[in-house]
């Protein structure tokens, strides 16, 4: 059957997600999950009847959460269905590319790829920021840019004078989306007040990493209302099931935003604690400072800690692949307990 398929679909290397790539750990800090579940009691019990494509309660709390308007706000399947949204409304198949930085989150090449769209691939700079002048260089024929901030895996806050010099470059001629996955680990970094003045910016959020619902897959895109009203030609008829919308609603009510905030502050003081432990090891290079839930470390000889700590059930994510990244793992704040497994099994490397 292999012949019926688009051949760039045959060609096609798929994500490879955590749970994908399997393991038989204890100790899962390779998705840049929360370490603990939290727990909701379903409200809504009508499953006989189909869900509102865009539940309204969910909507208009994540537009007072975000500060944004109702109208600017359009939710998905996870943020990864904003991805390929984007690229299904904006690109012409064979035609337009996107754009974006490596090393940075894998799931922009693998949407373009698999509808057909070019990938133009941008190397950052040494300290993983944007690189301007190449980006100058090929912005002919793209029509969406991808920055994410902090990025994917280097954990660092893209600089916001780079982005709105890019803002200012794309101006007429692309969508400049902004990933914020894990903005809420710095809030005063996010770009959703300048949606006024950038009609071609789009930021992407998510319920996966603070809110603790990467199993919800629960996703936000922001936009103006003309990129919305677009997105909403080809998003699925119904993408939130009830019992999504349901507790989506409640995460985002005000006591569950509370939470969050109480989990972010959690989770800022177990990454100190990893961090400052991470360095006094011998087999440790290099820690990157991060903004986010997971830190990016540079170890001696790391494919062979990677697999050690791998038969010891600790998953980390091997990120040797990624330019620029040989010799990084990248590891999720988990809890105190699983800290210090970490820290633990690191010390008992033979350097």
């Amino acid at each position: 059957m292999e012949e019926l398929a688009r051949e760039n679909v045959r060609r096609l290397t798929p994500y490879q997600s955590a749970r994908r790539l399997g393991g038989k750990g204890d100790v899962w800090l390779n998705a840049n999950e929360f370490p603990t579940a939290v727990q909701f009691e379903l409200s809504q019990q009508t499953l006989n009847r189909y869900p509102e494509c865009q539940p309204k309660a969910v909507i208009e709390n994540y537009a007072q959460y975000a500060g944004v308007k109702p109208e600017q706000v359009l939710v998905s399947r996870g943020a990864d269905e904003g991805i390929e949204l984007l690229i299904r409304a904006f690109c012409e198949p064979g035609k337009d590319a996107v754009m974006y930085c490596q090393p940075t989150y894998g799931m922009y090449g693998v949407s373009a790829e698999t509808f057909g769209v070019t990938c133009r691939n941008i190397l950052s700079l040494d300290d993983w920021q944007l690189d301007l002048q190449s980006i100058a260089d090929n912005l002919d024929g793209v029509r969406v840019v991808f920055v994410c901030s902090p990025n994917n895996p280097t954990g660092q806050i893209i600089k916001a004078q780079d982005i709105r010099t890019l803002l200012e470059m794309t101006r007429g001629k692309a969508l400049v989306v902004a990933d914020e996955a894990y903005i809420e680990f710095c809030p005063q970094a996010t770009l959703a007040g300048w949606l006024a003045e950038y009609p071609h910016l789009v930021v992407l959020r998510t319920l996966s990493k603070a809110f603790a619902l990467a199993g919800l897959r629960c996703g936000f895109t922001l936009a103006n209302q003309e990129v919305i009203d677009l997105l909403l030609k080809v998003i699925a008829p119904y993408p939130l099931s009830t019992p999504v919308a349901d507790i989506a609603a409640q995460a985002l009510a005000p006591q569950g935003i509370d939470a969050m905030r109480e989990r972010v502050a959690q989770i800022l003081e177990e990454r100190q604690y990893l961090v400052s432990a991470l360095k006094a090891i011998p087999c440790v290079e290099q820690v990157f400072d991060s903004e986010t839930n997971y830190i990016l470390v540079r170890f001696t000889a790391s494919s062979a800690v990677f697999k050690s700590l791998w038969d010891q059930g600790i998953i980390l994510r091997d990120q040797n692949k990624q330019p620029s990244l040989s010799g990084c793992l990248r590891i999720t704040v988990g809890t105190r307990a699983e800290s210090q497994r970490v820290i633990d099994a690191l010390k008992a490397e033979k350097v």
